[in-house]
């Protein structure tokens, strides 16, 4: 997932995906562990997609840079 593409989540949308990124590398790791994985690099590309997350939500939390929904709603009211 770009970065780009995660910035034009609504934060609630964010969580979900990041939610689900890891139940993903859950299994990815769980598969890895008991049996051979048909593509060991989509596990590393999971787990970047989680970091790109975090560190999305924390850069919201901080004030930052905001997300896109949130800014075009900022930018009306002004």
């Amino acid at each position: 997932m770009k970065t780009r593409d995660i910035r034009k989540m609504s934060i609630e949308e964010v969580r979900v995906h990041l939610r689900e990124a890891e139940e993903e590398v859950f299994r990815l790791r769980f598969r890895a562990a008991t049996e051979q994985l048909e593509s060991p690099i989509m596990l590393r590309h999971r787990r970047r997609d989680i970091a790109r997350m975090v560190t999305i939500i924390r850069e919201h939390e901080q004030g930052v840079r905001r997300l896109a929904q949130r800014e075009s709603v900022e930018g009306a009211t002004s």
